[in-house]
């Protein structure tokens, strides 16, 4: 019999019954980590199991304490290698020690499981995209990125989508307050789609009705402004455009000049309009918000440095261009600029209020217009506002956290509601009204006297209702080029949009 103090000690690590002589032997790997073992997790044997071996015919057998921890350090070993990602045990004494059977479905699922973790690897790689340009560099493959929506891996195509897309068209409107660029493509007919957009308070009039010029700092910044424009129409395949000045430069006797020199900086060509152009592309740009009963319609457009007012009576027999409806208008040389100057816009008191009210009604005095003082006014007439005047009250009223064009746009307000918008205006100081975040501090001084002017206008047309539009010039201008040019006819819109060019390397849009 051998000595266990003096031969080789039997392995341990089976964890086997001395009579389970037919089961396979364990691999060398696990019993050179078992021999010797000094970890808590080895099995110490009793001194009577210690003299009742026989040599190697018998195995000694562990107790359920040792049997159980090892059991649960092969569990980890065939996991991931790690000590974070090994659960924690439970206490030996509340697991039972599995049969035979248990012990080979165990082995069989970490089988499994160990199967299971490279399946895992291709689901990332399928939902990976690599940019198109990306080529391996040095002999390195690209790195491939998830994208985290649809959106973010359409944004890692190409940028030169606009070639294939329907013609571009382009409008800026250089007013005495603002300059504004619109870039649009047709959609539907009638309708057109924005690709991009600016805006800017420019106050190109200040001091005009003082001094008669433009000053050195109001071109200043529009000139600044300006360079913004030229820019992204230079970053766009614009099939046409049409740039315009109106008021400011109309009456500024360094008006031209100022052209000349938005020409060499910019290299922009504006052009001057008269009130009558000013006042067509105001109807054409809202055409689309004249109701169907509608049978008469005054629109008017307050601008900065003047109020263009157009007498529209459709009839029966409409037609697509609501310019053509137009049987009386005018441009009054007044705007919210002009105005506040003479006046003061920005401590406005019921009295000075009343002085702006009354001058522009004595403007309006001279303009020969009959049968448009009916009263009450009748079902099938309204009137609809452009200019920031209307659109601030109408975003006042909707009680807006902050400017919504979606919301504004086409909104109805009763004559009731514009008249409590106003008196309400008009209680508020100018920092009540700079802090209202559809006015802002770059309107407050403006905002009243526009009110001013709409009191006039609401005075000589009494309406029951009025329609708010959040669009101008510079949508009349795009309506009236893409009329001019048929791109809504109907074989030649579906050819644009619904099948693409014919022709994918030439440009869609550009003359053959």
């Amino acid at each position: 019999m051998n000595d266990p103090d003096s031969g080789v000690k039997p392995s341990v690590s089976g964890a086997r019954d001395a009579e389970d002589k037919g089961r396979p032997k364990r691999s060398r790997r696990r019993k050179g980590k078992q021999k010797g073992a000094t970890s808590p997790s080895a099995v110490s044997l009793s001194a009577g199991q210690a003299t009742g071996l026989s040599g190697s015919a018998e195995r000694p057998k562990a107790n359920e304490a040792g049997d159980s921890t090892r059991r649960n350090k092969r569990r980890r070993r065939s996991k991931t290698a790690g000590s974070e990602n090994v659960r924690p045990l439970a206490p030996v004494g509340q697991r039972e020690l599995p049969d035979q059977g248990q012990s080979e479905g165990r082995r069989n699922r970490r089988k499994n499981r160990g199967k299971k973790a490279p399946r895992a690897v291709p689901l990332v790689a399928e939902a990976a995209v690599v940019h198109p340009a990306a080529e391996p560099v040095n002999g390195e493959r690209p790195a491939f990125h998830a994208p985290e929506s649809r959106r973010d891996a359409a944004a890692q195509r190409p940028a030169d989508r606009d070639v294939y897309d329907a013609p571009l068209y382009a409008a800026l409107d250089l007013g005495t307050n603002n300059c504004r660029l619109l870039i649009a493509q047709p959609t539907r007919p009638g309708q057109f789609r924005v690709v991009d957009a600016f805006s800017r308070i420019v106050r190109l009039g200040e001091g005009l009705a003082a001094s008669g010029r433009l000053s050195d700092e109001a071109m200043d910044r529009s000139v600044e402004a300006l360079k913004i424009c030229a820019a992204k129409l230079k970053n766009r395949n614009i099939r046409r455009a049409r740039l315009i000045a109106t008021e400011a430069c109309r009456a500024a006797t360094n008006g031209e000049a100022f052209l000349e020199r938005v020409l060499e900086e910019t290299g922009l060509d504006l052009e001057i309009i008269n009130r009558e152009t000013e006042a067509r592309l105001a109807v054409s740009g809202c055409s689309s918000l004249v109701g169907r009963e509608a049978k008469s319609v005054v629109l008017f457009d307050i601008g900065g440095g003047s109020s263009e007012i157009a007498v529209i009576r459709i009839g029966d027999n409409r037609s697509s261009r609501l310019a053509n409806h137009i049987t009386h208008w005018t441009s009054l040389p007044v705007g919210v600029v002009t105005l506040s100057e003479r006046h003061g816009g920005r401590d406005v008191t019921p009295e000075s209020f009343a002085g702006m009210v009354s001058e522009v009604e004595n403007m309006l005095a001279n303009f020969d217009c009959p049968g448009e003082t009916v009263r009450p006014a009748p079902e099938d007439f309204h009137l609809i506002g452009t200019s920031g005047t209307v659109t601030t009250l109408a975003g006042v009223h909707l009680d807006l956290p902050r400017y919504d064009r979606r919301r504004v746009d086409g909104v109805w307000l009763s004559d009731d509601e514009v008249t409590a918008m106003q008196a309400r205006l008009l209680s508020w100081d100018f920092s009540a009204r700079a802090a209202n975040p559809c006015i802002g501090p770059d309107r407050a001084d403006l905002v009243l006297a526009g009110c001013a002017i709409l009191e006039a206008i609401r005075n000589r047309w009494p309406s029951r209702r009025m329609r708010v539009a959040d669009r101008g010039l510079r949508e009349g201008l795009l309506t009236d080029m893409m009329a001019d040019d048929g791109v809504w006819r109907r074989g030649r819109h579906r050819r644009n949009h619904r099948g693409g060019p014919r022709n994918p390397a030439k440009p869609e849009g550009q003359p053959s």
